[in-house]
């Protein structure tokens, strides 16, 4: 059984007079230890199905399976709880807490759901950070770190539930070249030493070329499913990849 199964999963706006079919008949299959980049000129759809596949979003109709659970069924509570347990989340602008420690950013998830006590909460959000090489970053706030330090903190945060899935919007929207390269490198390793599913949205080319696997979306479909990354970038025509 695959970790992730979409079967005719569609995502239909209503907005009044005007119907946004934003994903329109997605039928796919993901394998644990996958590392898939999601691409696609604006309003392709690629944010939608990121929303959906990190349980944001409920599908209009159709079938979501993560992990042999039923998505589309699900209450806000239950997907609340499967993201917290299942998912990790990496966005483009940090998303850190400005007031708190990067020490503090990364215990969060773990305040939510089962209680653990402060100890574990503190030993597993200092192993995070030293996983990320921020070990000794441990105690400075935000403003008081770079912009690729604090990526490798929203990561660290991200992993300290132990997720089978990471998920990254635009991760390295905001990092300049040299860091954005730091940044891909951590993904790839967590990936493949670690065995965690690895998806992202990007409209970075090099991010895309890293991917294992690359699905290119258009109006709402998918319109290639490949390894390679020329093929992929064949799909979408006059489209662009870097922004």
């Amino acid at each position: 059984m695959a970790l992730i199964e979409l079967n005719d999963v569609r995502r239909v706006y209503d907005l009044g007079e005007v119907q946004v079919h934003a994903l329109r008949t997605v039928t796919r299959s993901i394998e644990l230890g996958e590392y898939i980049a999601l691409i696609g000129a604006s309003g392709s759809g690629k944010s939608t199905l990121m929303n959906t596949l990190g349980c944001l979003d409920r599908p209009t109709h159709g079938s979501y399976l993560l992990d042999g659970e039923e998505v589309v069924t699900m209450s806000r509570d239950q997907r609340a709880k499967i993201r917290n347990k299942q998912l990790g989340f990496v966005f483009q602008n940090f998303n850190l807490l400005n007031r708190t420690s990067a020490l503090e950013n990364v215990e969060l998830p773990l305040m939510y759901g089962n209680k653990i006590p402060a100890r574990e909460r503190r030993d597993r959000a200092m192993e995070m950070l030293t996983k990320v090489g921020l070990g000794d970053r441990y105690h400075h706030h935000p403003s008081q770190l770079s912009g690729g330090q604090q990526q490798r903190v929203a990561i660290a945060r991200a992993l300290v539930n132990h997720p089978s899935i990471l998920m990254g919007d635009e991760p390295t929207g905001n990092l300049d070249s040299k860091t954005s390269r730091e940044v891909i490198e951590l993904f790839r390793e967590l990936n493949e030493e670690q065995e965690i599913t690895v998806i992202l949205v990007t409209h970075d080319q090099n991010v895309a070329r890293n991917a294992k696997r690359i699905i290119v979306l258009r109006d709402g479909e998918v319109v290639e499913d490949t390894e390679d990354f020329a093929l992929a970038k064949e799909a979408l025509e006059f489209d662009p990849i870097a922004a």
